[in-house]
Formats: structure tokens, C-alpha cells, sequence
């Protein structure tokens, strides 16, 4: 399992001030504390589905700063194909959690699977603590870590959100989460010459970067030499590592140094 914390959820979210931001710190800090623990529960546990699943909970929860829907849930009064039978159950049930559980059907099926009481106390989905849980769960039914595991950003939002309503917010985020978890990991290996082996991971620029990219491009990889070790980079750098059978994780450390032949 890979060290997640809200560091990671911190480096993704977009900076924000004043209530907001105060609303924001205070989600992280309450997300922070079971997070680790929680995504390890559901298999939510390596780069990829962490970094899908923080993404995603970004983009619904308008960057960390809320766990309910801005609007009133009137929208939602009278939808039977939500389980919205009862008068008030638009207001009552509306988009709340990290994912934005919605209508009283998803509050009644989540509150069994969690062992909770979601239908009496609606609100209680908009607690961080329980808006995570949910998410895990909606995460687990609709078995998105296959689709993460092979990095299917189209199929994962359309899951959650019905269709590719912001598409370009949950890919922006996606690559920042990419960028945070390989530094992580990168920190993770250990090098006994950090001038002639570096360890380098998607996010690291410089010379060092460059040096990498030009033995890749130099071995068949067609890669630019630019110093910024982007996805292309991290790809040629796994595919390298591959052929050679060493772990393909994108971390340029000692063993794939000593295999490059530099």
C-alpha cells in the first residue's frame, strides 16, 4: 500500500481563501485522519487507483471544499428513479459526500451497506469522515479499480457522473494526483549517489531529466528531450523497466540507472 495523506489531498486541490478555504482545510484535515486506512479497506491501493480516486473526489466536491451540493435538491422533488416518493425527498436527500449521494433510494442502499442511518439523518452523509466512506463504497459497487488499473479516466466518470461533465477538470486533476503520488514514491527510494544516479519521477525537471530522456530517445523511445519529466516520459521509463523486469513504476532510481548503462 502506498503512503496517502493530506499532503497528496493538499497538492491536488486548487488554492483557495477566506470561508472557502477555511471549509476546505477543515474537509482535508477530517479526510486526512482515516484516509490511509479507508482506501486500503476497498483495495483503493496503488498509484493509479489512488490516484484516480482522489481526482474524481476532487472534482465532485469542488476541490475540498464542500461535501453538499450548492444547490437546494428542489430539482430533485418528485424523482421516482430516484426513490424520491415522499414530499420534501428532493430537499431532503439531496447531493451530499464526497461523490454526491443523491435521492433516497442511494441514501437507503448506502446507509444498509455502511451499517448507517442515512435515511433519518440525511446530513450525516456531508460529514468528511462519512462522505469518504460512501465514496469507497460507490467506488467498490461500480468496480472502478479495474478502470483505474488500466488509467480509463472516460469509463470512471462516466460512472460516477452519468456522463463527461467535466472532463477537463477531472483530467487536470488526475495529472496532479499522478505528479504527487510518484513524488512520494520517488522519495521512497534510496540512491547512494544522488548527482550521478538521481532519482527522478513524473514531476522532476532539470538536467537530470534530460540526461534520462536522451537514453531513452537514444534506445528507441521517441520521447522529447526537454528536461520535464511529463507522462510520455514516465511511460518510456515503464516500458523500459519492463523490458528489462524490473518494477515498471516510473521511478528512475539505482536499478533502472544500472540498466539504462549510464
Amino acid at each position: 500500500m502506498i503512503t496517502v495523506d493530506g499532503e497528496v489531498l493538499e497538492e491536488i486541490a486548487p488554492n483557495v481563501s477566506g470561508t472557502k478555504g477555511a471549509r476546505q482545510n477543515a474537509i482535508i484535515a477530517a479526510v486526512s485522519e482515516i484516509l490511509q486506512s479507508t482506501l486500503a479497506d476497498y483495495e483503493i491501493n496503488t498509484r493509479l487507483r489512488v490516484a484516480h480516486f482522489v481526482a474524481q473526489a476532487c472534482h465532485e466536491s469542488d476541490g475540498f471544499c464542500t461535501t453538499e451540493e450548492y444547490a437546494s435538491g428542489v430539482a430533485y422533488e418528485g424523482r421516482e428513479n430516484l426513490g424520491n416518493t415522499h414530499s420534501g425527498d428532493g430537499k431532503r436527500y439531496k447531493g451530499r459526500g464526497l461523490f454526491q449521494l443523491t435521492g433516497r433510494a442511494n441514501y437507503i442502499s448506502y446507509g444498509k451497506a455502511l451499517n448507517v442511518d442515512l435515511v433519518d439523518d440525511p446530513t450525516s452523509a456531508a460529514d468528511p469522515v462519512m462522505s469518504l466512506k460512501i465514496a469507497c463504497e460507490f467506488w467498490k459497487e461500480h468496480k472502478l479499480n479495474g478502470f483505474a488499473d488500466a488509467d480509463d479516466l472516460i469509463t470512471i466518470t462516466k460512472r460516477i457522473n452519468g456522463g463527461l461533465n467535466g472532463i477537463e477538470s477531472r483530467r487536470a486533476y488526475l495529472a496532479k494526483a499522478k505528479t504527487a503520488l510518484a513524488r512520494l514514491a520517488g522519495a521512497a527510494v534510496a540512491t547512494p549517489d544522488p548527482i550521478l544516479t538521481p532519482v527522478l519521477r513524473r514531476g522532476s525537471k532539470g538536467e537530470g531529466v534530460a540526461k534520462l530522456q536522451a537514453v531513452l530517445h537514444d534506445k528507441g523511445f521517441p520521447i522529447a528531450v526537454d528536461g520535464d519529466f511529463g507522462a510520455a516520459t514516465e511511460l518510456a521509463a515503464m516500458q523500459f523497466q519492463t523490458s528489462k523486469k524490473l518494477t515498471p513504476d516510473g521511478i528512475v532510481g539505482p536499478a533502472t540507472w544500472s540498466a539504462l548503462d549510464v
